[in-house]
Parts: structure tokens; sequence; C-alpha cells
């Protein structure tokens, strides 16, 4: 006897095995915890410590980014924690082929923290069209919690989303 499986079943388990896939595994968050406190030793302050409730909320936020926002990169309406946003595009092939870019969270945080090529501390800025925010939330010294979560999108874009407490980036106050 033989087992014919419809090509729509086969569709939804490939789609719910990607959906699967999309939250963070116990090593990604160490590793995403660690490659945030690689930044802050480098200007000396204490390291960031996991948090399942800010991860939660950064789940929900990159879901709801790929589920009504079509992937684009917005922050949370939120102000009660600090958030950084990452996107990245799928990788394109010349056939048209799509598949989603393999990134790990230390490739994530690094993009952030290289904003310190743009920040200038004496004057707590960013240089003139540049941003550094994301780099100045990852090194903020009040900052002791950190929780992420990542989506990936129907056309193999990717949103990572990390929240912070307490927040930083407060104008007119320098990260440490």
């Amino acid at each position: 006897m033989k087992l014919i499986i419809p090509i729509s079943t086969v569709m939804l388990i490939v789609l719910h095995s990607e959906i699967a896939l999309a939250k963070l595994t116990p090593d990604e968050q160490a590793e995403i915890v660690s490659a945030h406190n690689q930044w802050r030793r480098v200007v000396n302050v204490p390291d960031l410590h996991w948090s399942a409730k800010l991860a939660d909320m950064a789940q929900r936020h990159a879901d709801t980014l790929k589920n009504t926002k079509a992937c684009q990169p917005m922050h949370s309406q939120a102000s009660d924690f600090g958030e950084n946003v990452f996107w990245a595009s799928p990788i394109q092939y010349s056939d048209g082929f799509t598949e989603i870019q393999q990134l790990t969270p230390t490739q994530v945080v690094d993009d952030w923290g290289s904003e310190k090529n743009d920040y200038n501390y004496p004057s707590n800025s960013c240089a003139v069209g540049k941003r550094c925010g994301h780099y100045t939330q990852i090194i903020w010294n009040s900052t002791t919690e950190v929780g992420c979560g990542k989506a990936f999108c129907p056309d193999n874009s990717q949103v990572w989303v990390c929240n912070y407490e307490p927040a930083g980036n407060y104008v007119g106050q320098k990260p440490y």
C-alpha cells in the first residue's frame, strides 16, 4: 500500500518547521548574552544577564513584524525597556531563488556593536549622518538584562529584536 501525502500537508510541515526554527535556542541565548558582554567589557561595564520576560516580549515583537509589518524593521511602541532591531535580507541568486542567511547571534550583536566606530564618547554623539544608538544601548551601564527573539519571514528575510532593562539611551546622558 502506497501512502499519498497531499502537497499542502508537506508545505504545512515545512512551514511549521521553519517557524519552530525561528525561536532562539538555549545555545543562541547564551551566545547573544556573551556577544553583548564582550562589547560591555571593552568599556568596563557590568555583564548582562538573560531575561525570559524580555525574550518573550522580543519574540512577540519579531513575530508581529513578520506577520503584520512585512518584516520591516520597526521599533515597538513600548517605552519601558530599551530595544534594538536588526533586519537581514535573504540571499538572492541570479535565477531568482532566495534562501535565509545563516546568521549567528554574535553576527547580529556585532553589527550593532560596530556602530562604536561612529560614536564619540566625549561629545556623547554619533558621527554626522550615522547611527550609534544600537551600540550605546548595548553598553548602557545601568542596563542589567537582555532578552531577544527572531523571526524568519515569508520572503526569506529575517528580523531580530533584543529588549533591554532598564532601558538606556537617555538624551543628555552618557552610557557609562
